[in-house]
């Protein structure tokens, strides 16, 4: 959410709703069945939407020292709780994981009903189950993820020749936009392992105009939605976010439908089925019991498009981070890239299998998304049903933040939470894998995010390879002291003002 937007937005629902203000006037209390968590008063109506300030993640993970490790929030109509701390994570995850097992569905979600056929975003549910268990047990294993090594270091190379290509065209000291060339080869990457093509080949019109209607769609979702506050805004959609919404997602969808039916068309005349995500899809037959027969056409597109909403910006947020943070010191970054030298050598490639043997670039990784989760709030559960969580009552259909930025800058668990330590983690057994909560990037429990055994591959073979071939320099507009580290919510959390640094090609 672009939280610097608020005032603009409250000032637009103002005037288009003074008689529904009077309405929505609602009181914080205790509840009768039982005491909220504490948390800030707010505000007559707008609740504590001015208390989230521009890194909503940060302000609110500052609230602990005054009300606690779990607080209490209203959001326009909308009841939050938001967790702080590790303990509190931990709590939530292992005993009421089940209670808050559904999602918040935000508006702009809601367009052409994309939130029924979401992993992410699915009812918990038959429906949800099938989905996960595709994703975790037919696409996402060892064998699979295995097999398609070779097409991640092929769109790798292509992204490494183009950032050197960028760099021979701009002035000595000037930087490229490493995020944007990250966020492409994802984009390619993902087109390969889903569909068997590079969509941003030149000579492939529809897959450039499948980039640009998903690059709106996360423009989109980068907005907060004042109807998502106050749901008798609904219908006026004072933003215009819901008719931008149901053009571009219409559109993504439409093209996403062709992709699919080139596909079926192919596999009559093909003797040799493809391996990629789709063709797991296509190839998908339920149970007999309660489950779907097959995936109907509405719900493989939209899965096909949730890959790349989910797999493009947080990969690229993610790399970006971590040559932010080894920019700004350089001891790691030498400490990275002398690993590198020593396991790699300078006459080969980094590849995924080097990856067990760099305990430093696993440990940059950690420390990057310790102290950067690409999606602070992971994403937002809600309660099933009315749950007594650490002696407090939390009604039924409460949103719930787990504050992962928070919980990696938790001064109960982290030694100097706010310094950028890989070394921390070299004597450590704690990963990212749902079971340590006081690291918890992809979140835990039923609803973690299903794609972590491939982004382990992708984040490490993206920059080892990204520090192998290049020695980095910033640019000369900024030094490490003056580094802007603030960061914008959008669908991730990303720099505020993009890194742009020096490649030089490593001879």
């Amino acid at each position: 959410m672009q939280m610097e937007r608020w005032w603009d937005f409250l000032v637009s629902f103002i005037l288009l709703s003074p008689l529904v203000i009077l309405l929505l006037h609602r009181r914080r209390k205790t509840s009768g069945n039982g005491r909220l968590p504490p948390g800030p008063p707010g505000w007559p109506i707008l609740g504590n939407l001015f208390d989230l300030g521009s890194e909503p993640h940060k302000t609110l993970a500052q609230l602990r020292h005054k009300y606690g490790q779990v607080i209490w929030l209203r959001l326009g109509v909308r009841n939050t709780m938001v967790i702080l701390s590790a303990k509190s994570a931990a709590e939530f995850f292992k005993n009421h994981d089940l209670s808050f097992a559904e999602r918040t569905v935000t508006e702009n979600s809601r367009v052409h009903d994309y939130h029924k056929s979401s992993l992410a975003l699915a009812p918990y549910g038959t429906f949800w189950r099938v989905l996960r268990r595709l994703m975790t047990v037919e696409m996402l294993v060892t064998k699979r993820i295995n097999d398609s090594a070779s097409v991640r270091r092929k769109c790798v190379d292509d992204m490494l020749f183009w950032i050197e290509d960028e760099a021979s065209k701009l002035r000595e000291s000037e930087g490229v936009h490493v995020a944007r060339f990250v966020f492409l080869m994802t984009f390619n990457l993902l087109g390969n392992l889903m569909l068997s093509k590079d969509l941003l080949d030149p000579k492939s019109n529809k897959g450039s105009e499948f980039f640009k209607a998903m690059t709106s769609l996360m423009e989109w979702n980068g907005h907060a939605n004042l109807a998502d506050f106050f749901p008798c805004l609904r219908r006026l959609d004072p933003q215009g976010l819901r008719k931008n919404m149901e053009r571009d997602l219409g559109k993504a969808l439409e093209i996403a439908s062709k992709f699919i039916e080139e596909r079926i068309n192919e596999r009559e005349s093909r003797k040799e089925k493809r391996k990629d995500f789709l063709e797991v899809l296509l190839e998908f037959e339920g149970n007999g019991k309660d489950e779907p027969d097959r995936i109907s056409g509405r719900d493989l597109n939209i899965f096909v498009l949730e890959i790349f909403l989910a797999g493009s910006e947080t990969t690229s947020s993610a790399v970006e981070w971590a040559l932010t943070e080894l920019l700004c010191n350089p001891e790691s970054m030498n400490k990275a890239k002398a690993e590198l030298a020593q396991v790699v050598r300078p006459d080969r490639k980094v590849e995924e299998s080097d990856i067990e043997n760099l305990p430093y670039l696993q440990a940059v990784v950690k420390e990057t998304l310790r102290l950067h989760p690409t999606i602070p709030f992971l994403i937002p559960r809600k309660a099933m049903r009315d749950t007594n969580f650490m002696g407090y009552f939390i009604p039924k259909n409460t949103q719930v933040f787990v504050n992962a930025c928070a919980i990696g800058r938790d001064p109960d668990v982290w030694v100097d939470p706010l310094c950028f330590k890989p070394e921390r983690f070299l004597d450590s057994k704690i990963d990212y894998k749902g079971q340590h909560f006081e690291l918890i990037p992809f979140g835990a429990g039923r609803r973690m995010c299903a794609g972590v055994p491939l982004a382990h591959r992708i984040l490490h073979l993206v920059l080892g390879s990204l520090l192998h071939h290049f020695d980095w320099e910033l640019d000369g507009s900024v030094t490490p002291e003056t580094m802007d580290m603030k960061d914008i919510l959008g669908i991730t959390s990303r720099k505020l003002k993009p890194l742009h640094a020096v490649p030089r090609k490593c001879t």
